[in-house]
């Protein structure tokens, strides 16, 4: 395996001091050890992968030094037009290191929302007439790699890539561990959710955990699965998805969307707030993390969404904290018109044996547009 120490090492070898992106399971333990390495000006966790190649883009004006950018392989959508538009040599010419991991590699066993985007990712980038590199376990002269990386980045004055397979990091977790003090645990809220829902209400959930935990209740509860989208890609579109579905049916539809997901595409409050539909219920399970890739924070904490909602033209706010504010919250959210956001704090982490869902998202739209029409 790679240590952090000697890849990180080897960056600052190379007057590379400055670092952002979105976080990535694959990179969870160099990104771990960047933290404890950087200072907040150093290391910036962006609301997108594309807001990164700019902020990237701005740091090498400002100072023309290589930046580098990180992400999951699931992000190169969001880079595709600052990439070609913005860093590309035939444009303004931005050298910068861009590390992917590798979700859904051919071969490698990984989720079905991976699989394609894995199997495509080295022909998007060779499309972009991006130069990649591939950094595995195996890697043995990584400060050789990341010279003959960052040399062709400045060869080029273009972006570069830097493909990391699974399992290529050491194991390593941060010092500075984002830990809240809130009472309810997100699984319990969901739980807690679900249970006030009725049989016509519609579920649309988020990315990443949140949609493993609604499956599972209602595994549980032998409820079944007919009302619930499970949006397992498409992190920070979840709401939007919702609002279509909205649009077009007379039934409650409930957004249970993250943090992380909600700030990747903040933008989606003001379409929902002028479309204005009453039987839109937005709930922001909010935790303050990145919990579905290794848990590095977000600024989710920092900022008011129940305001930006409000100002985003949402008819009614809400935000609970413990488990009888979200139990009023809750009845208060059901009374009244939308569209309505509820803003639930809850802690980060989830439990090490939660599952994933045994359907694929084929049946999974099938069983949620037959109910739809019935």
């Amino acid at each position: 395996m790679v240590k952090n120490e000697i890849f990180f090492g080897a960056l600052k070898a190379n007057d590379i001091n400055f670092y952002c992106g979105v976080p990535d399971s694959l990179l969870k333990n160099f990104c771990a050890f960047l933290t404890d390495q950087t200072s907040n000006k150093e290391h910036i966790i962006t609301a997108n992968e594309g807001g990164a190649i700019a902020l990237g883009s701005g740091y090498y004006l400002a100072t023309e030094k290589v930046p580098m950018v990180y992400l999951q392989n699931s992000g190169l959508g969001n880079i595709v037009n600052p990439l070609l538009s913005l860093a590309d040599g035939e444009v303004y010419g931005t050298p910068m290191l861009v590390l992917i991991g590798w979700r859904g590699e051919p071969g490698v066993h990984d989720e079905p929302q991976h699989l394609k985007q894995g199997r495509v990712q080295n022909a998007l980038l060779e499309a972009m007439e991006i130069p990649y590199y591939i950094l595995d376990a195996d890697t043995e002269d990584v400060e050789g790699f990341v010279n003959k990386a960052v040399n062709k980045a400045v060869e080029n004055l273009s972006p570069v890539a830097i493909v990391v397979r699974k399992n290529t990091f050491e194991p390593y977790t941060s010092l500075n561990e984002n830990n809240t003090n809130y009472s309810l645990k997100r699984e319990d809220a969901i739980q807690l959710i679900l249970d006030k829902l009725s049989n016509d209400d519609l579920v649309v959930s988020t990315t990443g955990k949140p949609s493993r935990e609604v499956y599972e209740y209602r595994v549980a509860k032998q409820q079944g699965h007919q009302n619930d989208f499970l949006t397992v890609g498409s992190m920070g579109h979840c709401s939007q998805i919702a609002l279509g579905v909205a649009l077009n049916t007379n039934r409650n539809v409930y957004c249970l969307d993250g943090d992380g997901a909600l700030i990747m595409h903040m933008g989606a409050l003001s379409i929902i707030g002028d479309a204005g539909p009453p039987n839109f219920k937005h709930i922001v399970l909010n935790n303050g993390a990145h919990d579905s890739v290794g848990g590095q924070p977000t600024v989710a904490f920092d900022i008011s969404i129940t305001q930006i909602a409000k100002a985003s033209g949402y008819e009614n706010v809400f935000i609970a904290e413990k488990e009888d504010e979200l139990n009023s919250a809750l009845e208060s959210l059901q009374k009244e018109d939308g569209p309505a956001l509820l803003e639930v704090r809850v802690k980060k982490g989830a439990r090490n044996s939660l599952g994933r869902p045994k359907s694929t998202p084929k049946e999974n739209k099938k069983l949620f547009t037959n109910s739809i029409k019935r």
